[in-house]
Order: structure tokens, then C-alpha cells, then sequence
């Protein structure tokens, strides 16, 4: 027992150190860092957040145009995989299985690949500077993860409940919403949130398809803050809009995690 808490303590001291490092940098003025952690000639500082705050346009606006995106994406592709994870757990076993070997190479494929094709197709449907249209590439590429998540919490589910609501006269759309979803949900929230955090973070389809700064996405504008200068890089500010930019994933995750974990684990063990 004694060693489990230490590992556990050693784990979270390695996932934790870099959040405080940001902190400690976002609070720091640029000549405190070259000065040893907390030495006593160590000079606090805001200015790094009003930095980011008060910029032109202000950082919230990113903040609200990552969010818009991110609950886009979710809810398109919810709708979207939902339907069709049901009719796979459906599905017959072979073409089930075939079918979730083909998502699952999809969800590993890199999808940096498709960039240029991504690219070319915004230009040719003129798809750049929306965040609606935005939400279409990563509501396609989080699919494949979410019919595998969403099939196999179907699939757990006793098919006497399917059965049962068929024999009382439900149709398919009234079976998934007053019957399945709901046992179902703890799946579809850690499916929803997976979703969001990577439309939250993705970086090179927001960087191509949104010029416009009013629209630009957090990681773009972050990026813009760390390379804004060719001869020096502002730690400072950089640190603040990280840290400013993690406080909403922290509060999702905080809100959600007997969700996130119920949803993961869900199907893990079988009485």
C-alpha cells in the first residue's frame, strides 16, 4: 500500500509540474526567470495577463471561438454517431467486427496526412473563415473514435431492453430516446467531452482555414503570442494564455469526471 501512494504521488507530481512551471512563468517577469526557481530576487508580476487580456481582438474572443467550434463539432457528430453506433452493435458479428477494425485503423491514421486534401476542399466549397465549417473536419475525424466508443456501450446493454421496448410498440427513434440513451449516457458524455477536447486543442486545419483574427481558435492565437517577436519570445505571455486557455478544460473535466470515468470504464467488467 505504501508504494502504490508513493507511485501515485511521483505520477502526480510528474503530470502537475508543468501546469505549475506555466504558472510560475505567467506570474514571472522576464528577468526572473533567468534567476534560480524561487529565488528571493524573484519579481512577481500581472502585467503577462493583462498583456493577454487587453490585446486587440481580447483573448476571450478566442476563448468563445474555440468553445463555439468545440460544441459544434460535439453535437455533429453526436447526431451523426449515435444512429449509426446503434446499428452496428446491430450488425452482424462479422461485419461488425470488419467494421471496427476499419474504424479503429481510421482513429490511428495521422491525420496531418489529409491536410493539403482538407485544404483544397475549403478553398473549393469556399469553407474558410466559418467556425461552422469548421466543425465539419473535426466532427469527421473524431467519428471513428465515437462509433467504437458509442457501439460498444450499445452493445453491453442486455438486448432483452431492445426487446422489450419493440414488443411495446416503440419505434427505433423512441427505443434511443426514452430507452437507450438514457443508460447510455455516462458514454456519450466521455464520447462528447473526447470530441471537444480535441477540437478545443487542434491546431493546423484552424491555422489554414480561419484568417480572419476575430475568428482564429485559442491554439492559433497562442502560437501567434509565442512566436510574435523574431528576437526574443514572450515566456510571460505565452504562460498566461496557457494557463488562461486550460482554466475552462480544467472546469470541464472537474464537473465531469464521474461521467468521464463511469463512461470509459463502462463495459470493463461484466457480472
Amino acid at each position: 500500500m505504501k508504494k502504490k501512494k508513493i507511485f501515485v504521488i511521483i505520477l502526480l507530481t510528474w503530470s502537475l509540474i508543468p501546469f505549475i512551471w506555466q504558472i510560475y512563468t505567467s506570474f514571472s517577469t522576464p528577468d526572473s526567470l533567468l534567476e534560480p526557481f524561487f529565488s528571493l530576487k524573484h519579481k512577481w508580476t500581472i502585467q503577462n495577463y493583462l498583456q493577454v487580456i487587453q490585446a486587440d481582438p481580447p483573448f476571450f474572443r478566442y476563448l468563445l471561438n474555440s468553445f463555439i467550434v468545440g460544441v459544434l463539432s460535439t453535437i455533429l457528430t453526436l447526431v451523426f454517431a449515435i444512429p449509426a453506433s446503434y446499428s452496428l452493435s446491430k450488425a452482424p458479428k462479422s461485419i461488425a467486427t470488419t467494421t471496427k477494425l476499419f474504424l479503429l485503423t481510421s482513429s490511428l491514421f495521422p491525420y496531418v496526412l489529409l491536410f493539403l486534401s482538407l485544404l483544397e476542399i475549403a478553398r473549393s466549397l469556399n469553407l474558410g473563415n466559418s467556425l461552422v465549417a469548421l466543425s465539419i473536419p473535426y466532427s469527421a475525424l473524431s467519428m471513428p473514435l465515437a462509433l467504437l466508443l458509442l457501439s460498444t456501450s450499445f452493445s453491453d446493454l442486455p438486448i432483452d431492453i431492445d426487446e422489450a421496448a419493440k414488443i411495446e410498440g416503440l419505434d427505433i427513434w423512441q427505443r434511443l430516446r426514452l430507452v437507450l440513451l438514457p443508460l447510455i449516457k455516462p458514454s456519450i458524455a466521455s464520447t462528447a467531452i473526447i470530441i471537444f477536447l480535441f477540437s478545443w486543442n487542434e491546431y493546423p486545419i484552424a491555422l489554414t482555414w480561419i484568417s480572419k483574427p476575430n475568428l482564429i481558435t485559442l491554439p492559433v492565437a497562442v502560437a501567434r503570442i509565442a512566436g510574435s517577436s523574431i528576437y526574443s519570445v514572450p515566456y510571460g505571455a505565452y504562460a498566461a494564455a496557457t494557463v488562461l486557455g486550460a482554466i475552462p478544460l480544467i472546469i470541464i473535466v472537474l464537473v465531469f469526471q464521474k461521467q468521464i470515468i463511469s463512461g470509459l470504464t463502462q463495459g470493463a467488467v461484466k457480472g
